[in-house]
């Protein structure tokens, strides 16, 4: 299986091929995530992982297309990323944006009013928040994430993003997807 982890750091996944623009990092190839496209073929990868990166880059939309044409049909996108409710998302002068829950579904076709910004067909395996322990510990996350098993709940992850993230705030999302081709 090939990865790819983007924006690696130096805390590149092992077995991965590192991609970042630090030539002070673990990366095998130093390139700027912010140019498209990136030194690779398409349908290269199994799998390309972004731990902490997407908030950083300036235009989402292209970085998601460029992901898609490197990742191999049925390939896994995995990234994660500060909730927009956690200080962590504003506290670095480098995040150029705020992400929630929702942040992809111009990719997944769960925003057929706005699919017309990609041609990127995302399929969502997981989308999961995490929290501090206390809310973990009360059961808040569970609940907030109970629409990965019942997709019927899902209202009650857009409740809490809505209305109660403020209060009972989300640290990080995790969001795994199935690459459509």
């Amino acid at each position: 299986m090939k990865v790819l982890d983007i924006g690696c750091g130096r805390h590149k996944t092992p077995g991965a091929v590192g991609l970042d623009s630090n030539p002070r990092t673990a990366a095998d190839v130093i390139h700027d995530l912010n140019r498209t496209p990136y030194p690779f073929d398409d349908n290269e990868f199994d799998a390309v992982v972004g731990n902490q990166v997407v908030e950083h880059l300036d235009d989402l939309i292209a970085v998601v297309a460029e992901l898609h044409r490197i990742t191999k049909p049925g390939g896994v996108i995995r990234l994660d990323t500060p909730h927009y409710s956690d200080i962590a998302s504003y506290t670095d002068p480098t995040h150029r944006r705020h992400l929630t829950t929702e942040s992809f579904a111009y990719f997944t076709g769960d925003r057929p009013d706005f699919d017309f910004y990609s041609d990127v067909r995302l399929r969502p395996r997981v989308i999961r928040v995490t929290m501090l322990k206390l809310w973990r510990a009360l059961g808040v996350e569970l609940l907030v994430n109970s629409c990965n098993r019942y997709p019927r709940l899902r209202f009650i992850r857009r409740f809490w993003e809505s209305y109660l993230c403020y209060v009972v705030r989300g640290k990080t999302i995790y969001f795994e997807f199935e690459v459509l081709k």
